[in-house]
């Protein structure tokens, strides 16, 4: 049997708008190949969100947004259609999240504590997550403060490159290059006097190595007299110090004594501190024996008599 090319036109049409029906279900949400579940949330917002969004778990896709209804209340009920050889628990938290940085948006699914799965149709809680632009909008006004700051930076090198000051650094340079001689120069003379003076160094330091060893010496000579010193502050310490005191204080009672005895007019040096007779009498007696010296030095032969041939006295 012949086929008529009408016929084959016919069926390769057919064929055609089939798999077109097909392709477009499929991107439109519909699932047409495999059984799935549908879930659904409520969301106040849906900005960047369509339908065939995927639906991930932990980055891995798991279904896709199949239909979007607006409320009167203003808020957009999403529903998904999750692949039935995937589990999910009615406390799944589905978040609208933003996959980039242009706005694109899917739902993530974040499972809870709850081990019980979820019903087919059942409504899961539901939140949005701030896009990644928002987030990174504070780096952004940091760059924007840190451009601006770069910006009169470069700004202020652009007028201290200028020729004025590229020929003070070039003299600048030049005079450091100068100063840098200087002191290669003088570092040189430095070198020669330290050559020449090699000698009287080397004295200097065998002085300075002779006078350390006698201060070493006279170091051990101070460590024996602080020894000696120290043995007789012991010696004084170990002294009888307290008979010596009472000794004293004996000899101080006996002198109070004495001068007591002086004033109470016992004894003759009493009285002769205190009597006025006894004192006229040693004055007239020393008085007297003073005339008595006198005349005999005018008249000694009152006295004494000499007779060489033993002749009596007149």
């Amino acid at each position: 049997m012949k086929i008529s090319n009408e016929t084959k036109i016919g069926v390769l049409t057919t064929i055609t708008i089939t798999v077109l029906i097909l392709m477009y279900s499929y991107l439109s949400g519909a699932d047409v190949f495999s059984r799935s579940n549908k879930f659904y949330a409520v969301y106040k917002s849906v900005d960047g969100l369509s339908v065939s969004k995927p639906v991930l778990v932990n980055g891995f896709q798991i279904g896709h947004v199949s239909k979007m209804v607006l409320r009167p209340d203003g808020r957009t009920v999403v529903e998904f259609k999750i692949d039935r050889q995937y589990n999910v628990t009615s406390s799944t938290h589905a978040q609208l999240v933003s996959t980039d940085l242009l706005g694109g948006k899917a739902i993530s699914f974040e499972y809870g504590e709850s081990k019980e799965p979820a019903e087919d149709g059942d409504t899961l809680s539901a939140d949005i997550q701030g896009s990644l632009a928002e987030s990174l909008q504070p780096i952004q006004m940091k760059a924007e403060h840190l451009i601006s700051k770069l910006d009169s930076s470069l700004a202020s090198v652009n007028k201290i490159l200028n020729p004025n000051f590229q020929r003070n650094v070039d003299r600048s340079f030049t005079s450091i290059a100068n100063s840098l001689q200087t002191l290669e120069g003088t570092t040189k003379k430095i070198d020669a006097l330290v050559g020449g003076q090699t000698e009287h160094i080397n004295g200097i330091l065998s002085n300075a190595d002779a006078a350390s060893n006698n201060l070493k010496e006279s170091t051990s000579h101070l460590t024996g007299i602080t020894t000696n010193f120290e043995k007789v502050s012991n010696d004084i310490a170990a002294a009888n110090l307290k008979q010596t005191l009472d000794n004293a204080n004996k000899a101080m009672a006996d002198l109070q004594a004495t001068i007591a005895k002086i004033n109470s007019n016992q004894g003759s040096l009493g009285l002769l501190l205190s009597d006025d007779k006894m004192y006229k009498n040693l004055n007239d007696a020393s008085a007297n024996l003073n005339n008595l010296f006198i005349d005999i030095k005018a008249h000694p032969k009152r006295y004494v008599s000499f007779s060489v041939f033993g002749g009596k006295k007149d």
